[in-house]
């Protein structure tokens, strides 16, 4: 039997078991076409950090196997809820996507004055990647070659440095706050409108460091233009086994990850979401994606939609407790 038909039965008892309503044979024949034009995919962040790096190959593997165009629609600000607010209001037709990040469930803590919910107004889909968070500095700037040196240095020269994130309330941000807690260090937070342009900064020097994810920072440590010091984490990553781990340098409750997901607005019919889940998971089998989300230190998904949606509400209540703890604000 075709896996995609019982699929659609196993939606559609969910749907009614849920109160969702009926699913239409219009509906259904929507999702069978889909996509019968191009997708158009918020990305709420500019070129060039974590999220860019796994959704331009996403998008390329896309046009690939599906033979439609994924297209990147690149909108940053305020630690992405400017591309999430944009995206939370478009069509709930399919062909609308967002490809969010851990910062979305950091977000509700650190802006009260948001204009959408990640929980109320979109349809959590894919789990797309899970990076650790490395510590990154300019070598130039901070004269460290192993993450006891680095203490050494910041201790004795409190206040001196300063790290840049993608934004007040993301997760480079609280990764920063939760380290000079840890630590008992300060360190002066500079944000940005993304970790692209946090990264182009730290490589020419006008920043010190960043607590980055992987996904982003990965290929300018190997080129040499910036040095990790440390993953976050009980153990190395295999992309980077020279790295210590934080429970090596002793720092065993430091665990940051940055992880992104796929969105769709709410009211995305559910035979259209489970036709979009079902490719992208498919898209994750082509060996060019296993390549490239091996090379960030990653794995590609790894959950049902289900458990994707309380792994969002988890990561919400946990997050409100660190920012409450840290007393982080917006700057």
């Amino acid at each position: 039997m075709n896996p995609f038909s019982i699929r659609r039965r196993e939606l559609l008892v969910g749907a009614a078991a849920a109160g969702l309503g009926s699913v239409t044979t219009a509906t259904w024949a929507q999702a069978s076409a889909w996509p019968s034009k191009p997708v158009n995919m918020v990305v709420p962040f500019p070129a060039g950090g974590g999220t860019d790096a796994f959704a331009r190959p996403l998008a390329a593997q896309f046009s690939k196997s599906i033979g439609k165009t994924l297209v990147i629609d690149n909108r940053g600000g305020a630690g992405g809820t400017v591309g999430a607010s944009f995206a939370a209001k478009a069509a709930p037709d399919g062909y609308n996507l967002f490809m969010g990040a851990v910062h979305h469930a950091i977000a509700p803590s650190m802006y009260p004055k948001l204009d959408y919910d990640i929980e109320k107004d979109f349809i959590p889909l894919f789990l797309l990647a899970n990076v650790p968070q490395v510590v990154v500095v300019n070598p130039k700037n901070v004269p460290a070659t192993n993450f006891q040196q680095f203490m050494d240095f910041v201790k004795r020269n409190p206040a001196k440095l300063n790290y840049g994130s993608a934004g007040a309330g993301t997760s480079h941000h609280m990764a920063g706050e939760l380290f000079k807690q840890q630590t008992g260090t300060f360190i002066t937070h500079i944000p940005y409108r993304g970790a692209g342009p946090a990264l182009q900064d730290l490589i020419g020097g006008q920043v010190d460091m960043m607590f980055d994810g992987l996904g982003s920072s990965a290929a300018h440590i190997k080129a040499g233009r910036i040095k990790a010091l440390m993953v976050s984490g009980p153990k190395r990553n295999p992309a980077f086994p020279d790295v210590p781990c934080a429970a090596e340098v002793g720092l065993p409750d430091y665990t940051v990850t940055t992880w992104y997901g796929l969105w769709a607005p709410k009211g995305t019919p559910a035979d259209v979401q489970a036709r979009i889940i079902d490719e992208v998971r498919k898209l994750g089998t082509a060996d060019e994606l296993k390549t490239i989300w091996a090379a960030n230190g990653a794995d590609f998904g790894g959950m049902t939609q289900q458990q994707f949606a309380a792994f969002v509400s988890s990561e919400v209540k946990r997050w409100a407790a660190v920012v409450k703890t840290s007393g982080a604000k917006l700057d």
